[in-house]
Protein backbone atom coordinates (compact mmCIF):
# COMPACT_ATOMS: atom_id res chain seq x y z
CA UNK A 1 0.00 0.00 0.00
CA UNK A 2 1.23 3.44 -0.90
CA UNK A 3 0.70 5.97 1.85
CA UNK A 4 3.20 8.66 0.77
CA UNK A 5 4.32 9.93 -2.60
CA UNK A 6 7.86 8.84 -1.66
CA UNK A 7 6.59 5.24 -1.75
CA UNK A 8 5.82 5.44 -5.48
CA UNK A 9 8.46 3.74 -7.64
CA UNK A 10 7.99 6.38 -10.32
CA UNK A 11 8.75 9.13 -7.80
CA UNK A 12 11.91 7.35 -6.64
CA UNK A 13 13.10 6.91 -10.21
CA UNK A 14 12.29 10.49 -11.21
CA UNK A 15 14.02 11.84 -8.09
CA UNK A 16 17.22 9.88 -8.68
CA UNK A 17 17.31 10.92 -12.33
CA UNK A 18 16.69 14.58 -11.41
CA UNK A 19 19.64 14.44 -9.01
CA UNK A 20 21.84 13.07 -11.77
CA UNK A 21 20.67 15.75 -14.21
CA UNK A 22 21.25 18.49 -11.66
CA UNK A 23 24.77 17.33 -10.85
CA UNK A 24 25.65 17.00 -14.52
CA UNK A 25 24.29 20.46 -15.37
CA UNK A 26 26.65 22.06 -12.85
CA UNK A 27 29.46 21.33 -15.32
CA UNK A 28 27.81 23.14 -18.24
CA UNK A 29 29.47 26.31 -19.58
CA UNK A 30 28.85 29.51 -17.64
CA UNK A 31 26.74 30.99 -20.44
CA UNK A 32 24.25 28.14 -19.95
CA UNK A 33 23.83 28.72 -16.22
CA UNK A 34 20.58 30.66 -16.72
CA UNK A 35 19.54 28.97 -19.94
CA UNK A 36 19.70 25.26 -20.76
CA UNK A 37 21.21 24.19 -17.43
CA UNK A 38 18.50 25.99 -15.51
CA UNK A 39 15.79 24.63 -17.81
CA UNK A 40 16.80 20.99 -17.40
CA UNK A 41 17.05 21.36 -13.63
CA UNK A 42 13.56 22.86 -13.46
CA UNK A 43 11.97 20.35 -15.85
CA UNK A 44 13.53 17.31 -14.15
CA UNK A 45 12.57 18.51 -10.67
CA UNK A 46 9.05 19.45 -11.74
CA UNK A 47 8.28 15.80 -12.40
CA UNK A 48 8.92 15.00 -8.74
CA UNK A 49 7.09 18.10 -7.53
CA UNK A 50 4.02 17.37 -9.66
CA UNK A 51 3.86 13.78 -8.43
CA UNK A 52 4.03 15.02 -4.84
CA UNK A 53 1.44 17.76 -5.32
CA UNK A 54 -0.95 15.49 -7.19
CA UNK A 55 -0.61 12.82 -4.54
CA UNK A 56 -1.40 15.36 -1.82
CA UNK A 57 -4.62 16.34 -3.60
CA UNK A 58 -5.77 12.84 -4.51
CA UNK A 59 -8.21 12.49 -1.61
CA UNK A 60 -9.97 15.75 -2.44
CA UNK A 61 -10.06 15.48 -6.21
CA UNK A 62 -9.25 12.67 -8.58
CA UNK A 63 -9.25 15.20 -11.43
CA UNK A 64 -6.56 17.27 -9.70
CA UNK A 65 -4.42 14.19 -9.18
CA UNK A 66 -4.70 13.34 -12.87
CA UNK A 67 -3.92 16.91 -13.87
CA UNK A 68 -0.67 16.86 -11.91
CA UNK A 69 0.30 13.46 -13.29
CA UNK A 70 -0.29 14.81 -16.81
CA UNK A 71 1.98 17.76 -16.05
CA UNK A 72 4.64 15.34 -14.80
CA UNK A 73 4.32 13.37 -18.06
CA UNK A 74 4.74 16.60 -20.01
CA UNK A 75 7.90 17.49 -18.10
CA UNK A 76 9.24 13.99 -18.58
CA UNK A 77 8.77 14.23 -22.34
CA UNK A 78 10.28 17.72 -22.27
CA UNK A 79 13.41 16.25 -20.68
CA UNK A 80 13.82 13.91 -23.64
CA UNK A 81 14.07 16.98 -25.88
CA UNK A 82 16.51 18.75 -23.55
CA UNK A 83 18.73 15.69 -23.34
CA UNK A 84 19.08 15.80 -27.13
CA UNK A 85 19.98 19.48 -26.98
CA UNK A 86 22.60 18.75 -24.31
CA UNK A 87 24.19 16.10 -26.52
CA UNK A 88 24.03 18.11 -29.73
CA UNK A 89 25.58 21.15 -28.04
CA UNK A 90 28.36 18.97 -26.63
CA UNK A 91 27.42 19.37 -22.95
CA UNK A 92 26.78 15.66 -22.48
CA UNK A 93 28.10 12.65 -24.31
CA UNK A 94 26.03 10.23 -26.41
CA UNK A 95 25.83 7.70 -23.58
CA UNK A 96 24.50 10.22 -21.03
CA UNK A 97 21.97 11.61 -23.46
CA UNK A 98 20.73 8.13 -24.36
CA UNK A 99 20.52 7.17 -20.68
CA UNK A 100 18.50 10.28 -19.82
CA UNK A 101 16.20 9.81 -22.80
CA UNK A 102 15.62 6.16 -21.86
CA UNK A 103 15.03 7.05 -18.21
CA UNK A 104 12.50 9.73 -19.04
CA UNK A 105 10.79 7.45 -21.52
CA UNK A 106 10.41 4.84 -18.77
CA UNK A 107 9.24 7.49 -16.29
CA UNK A 108 6.59 8.63 -18.80
CA UNK A 109 5.43 5.04 -19.21
CA UNK A 110 5.27 4.59 -15.43
CA UNK A 111 3.29 7.81 -15.06
CA UNK A 112 0.89 6.70 -17.79
CA UNK A 113 0.50 3.40 -15.95
CA UNK A 114 -0.22 5.28 -12.73
CA UNK A 115 -2.82 7.35 -14.57
CA UNK A 116 -4.49 4.26 -16.06
CA UNK A 117 -4.50 2.46 -12.72
CA UNK A 118 -6.06 5.51 -11.12
CA UNK A 119 -8.94 5.40 -13.60
CA UNK A 120 -9.87 1.86 -12.50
Amino acid sequence: MVSRFEDLDVYKRAYQTALEVHKSSLGFPAEERFALASQIRRASKSICANIAEGFAKQHKSSAEFKRFVLMAIGSSEEMRVWSSFCKDLGYTDEQTSAKWSDEYNQISKMLNGLMNKWRE
